[in-house]
């Protein structure tokens, strides 16, 4: 091999070894390990009942009272419904059968005798991730169903090549607080740890590797060293 090529490839090198040395920064303080998983839980119990969410479409039925059912009575942002004669309703977090009791109660109060009121959900709000980072297509996803972490990363068409798979963080608003948590993707792919649920709103953050970015652009830059060997022999 040439001199000049061995000085550049030593060069490149040397670099990479170096940025291994300190990645993507992270923060230290973030829960990892074990430690993730009090934060974003790897399994999610099913609820009962569905818990009305914003942006759901229900249905009111009074019977004997048309003018008081309604078809399609949608979830605000705020989760709050209008309903006919009893006015705000606040649906969200709550099921259809303690929606159905309160507005039967309010009516017996003031309107109707014995009103018999049903509540269903007639369409589910859909739910989203997303997804950033070191993946291939960044972007919003909707789930499907009950989704995990590899299942997310899946719609995002996994990884690239220059990520940091210790380096996936989940961020989560709980309780109306802001909660992250760190774990290593290649434990979890090769079942040393578990799968963590992911919830409506969820994002998650793939990090970027320094060290396996650099090598990438030193690979890349090896059809250049053809040019220099030839340039150097001659």
């Amino acid at each position: 091999m040439p001199r000049t090529k061995i000085a550049i490839a030593l060069a490149l090198m040397a670099s990479s070894a170096l940025a291994g040395c300190s990645t993507t920064s992270s923060n230290p303080n973030l829960p990892q390990g074990p430690a993730a998983y009090d934060v974003i839980p790897a399994t999610v119990p099913v609820p009962v009942a569905y818990p009305i969410r914003p942006k759901d479409i229900l249905t009111l039925r009074v019977f004997g009272e048309p003018d008081l059912s309604q078809e399609e009575l949608r979830v605000d942002d705020v989760g709050v419904i209008q309903v006919p004669l009893v006015g705000p309703l606040k649906a969200e977090g709550r099921s259809a059968d303690e929606i159905s009791g309160e507005i039967t109660s309010r009516l017996r109060n003031r309107y109707l005798v014995d009103p018999q009121v049903s509540v269903s959900v007639k369409t589910a709000a859909p739910s989203y991730v997303s997804v950033e980072g070191e993946v291939e297509k960044p972007g919003v996803y909707e789930m499907q169903g009950r989704t995990t972490l590899l299942a997310a990363l899946a719609k995002a068409e996994s990884p690239t090549i220059t990520a940091k798979l210790d380096e996936v963080v989940v961020f989560r608003t709980i309780d109306e607080k802001p909660m992250a948590a760190r774990f290593n993707l290649k434990d979890i792919r090769v079942g040393l740890s578990p799968d963590p649920m992911i919830l409506d709103g969820d994002v998650v953050m793939v990090g970027f590797s320094r060290s396996k970015g650099l090598w990438q652009d030193f690979l890349k830059t090896m059809p250049i060293f053809n040019v220099f060997a030839i340039v150097a022999t001659r």
